[in-house]
């Protein structure tokens, strides 16, 4: 995936092709959120901004570090939703075929649950950033976080749909419940994201 055009990427994703889907595309709104953070903070530079030098570098970092995991997401989504089909696909002609199938659906399941769950996490990474970065912000691209922190909640909200879609047939409980704790912030994230924006909203006005 990261070495596709974008016009590529788009023309896979339209494809009737069940990868790259939502889950993918959830992990490159969060690499995109990463990478606006990245450059608002390679924009609040010079002595203009020296007192703030240390926040903004390591906000930098991070911001780089959480770009490279959500491109790494996006394509562990692709390849763990084409195993949930590959589960699906198995013999089920005897009995020992239906237990062994039924137990590779629910591995399946539970693996392609993990990439979206991840991508909520570095949303929360991001948007922690991007309040860190927000009062410091080279005001000249302030609305750049503002258009970050929409691209989290995008990330966000798809990623818990995803994670969801695939708890609706989990049956181990204890990773349904694991699973589902870690969407339970999800409207708290988006709460955050838009919070940040009204803010930018406030600034520019």
């Amino acid at each position: 995936m990261r070495e596709r055009s974008i016009e590529e990427f788009l023309d896979q994703l339209a494809a009737r092709e069940p990868t790259p889907g939502g889950g993918a595309s959830a992990a490159l709104h969060a690499a995109q959120s990463a990478a606006l953070l990245a450059m608002v903070a390679r924009y609040t530079d010079g002595e203009r901004h020296a007192e703030h030098a240390e926040v903004v570098g390591n906000v930098l970092v991070e911001a780089e570090e959480l770009r490279a995991v959500a491109l790494d997401l996006a394509e562990r989504d692709a390849l763990a939703f084409g195993a949930v089909g590959e589960a699906y696909r198995l013999s089920r002609r005897t009995d020992e075929e239906k237990a062994v199938r039924k137990e590779a659906i629910q591995h399946a399941l539970s693996g392609a649950a993990r990439p979206p769950a991840d991508t909520i996490a570095v949303v929360a990474r991001l948007l922690a950033l991007a309040e860190e970065l927000l009062p410091v912000g080279n005001r000249n691209v302030i609305t750049d976080i503002a258009a970050s922190a929409e691209a989290a909640r995008a990330a966000a909200a798809a990623s818990r749909v995803n994670v969801e879609i695939n708890l609706a047939g989990l049956t181990d409980v204890g990773a349904h419940e694991a699973l589902r704790a870690e969407v339970a912030g999800v409207d708290d994230l988006q709460a955050r994201a838009h919070r940040l924006t009204e803010a930018v909203r406030e600034m520019i006005r």
